[in-house]
């Protein structure tokens, strides 16, 4: 027990010279606590905080390239974004009028009795 006491002293003591010597900042918490600038802001294209303000490129869509970024290994994200998540207000409205083969003028019962 007398030896193992011997080695924990010299061992603190080693211990205490190293952090005495190095004069280098603190590398954890309190340099995190620091921080307190936000890199990424509000897109104007997607609404999410991954505008980042330096690059001035958004990290999720891709903003202001000219087409959203999009990758082939994710396929959920890929999922998440493509069309038909959105409200489709054109894209709906093309599609009921491909069915009855885009039909143009006013339908035949709103013009009124035919004269003959």
């Amino acid at each position: 027990m007398k030896i193992y006491k011997e080695r924990k002293k010299e061992k603190d003591e080693i211990c205490d010279e190293d952090t005495m010597e190095s004069n280098s900042p603190p590398l954890g918490t309190s340099s995190f606590g620091k921080r307190h600038n936000k890199t990424h802001t509000l897109c104007r294209r997607c609404g999410r905080r991954s505008f980042h303000i330096q690059k001035s490129t958004c990290a999720n869509c891709g903003y202001p390239a000219a087409k959203t970024r999009k990758f082939n290994w994710s396929e959920k994200a890929k999922r998440r974004k493509t069309t038909g998540t959105g409200r489709m207000r054109h894209l709906k409205e093309v599609h009921r009028r491909f069915k009855n083969g885009f039909q143009v003028g006013t339908p035949k019962g709103a013009r009124g009795p035919e004269s003959q």
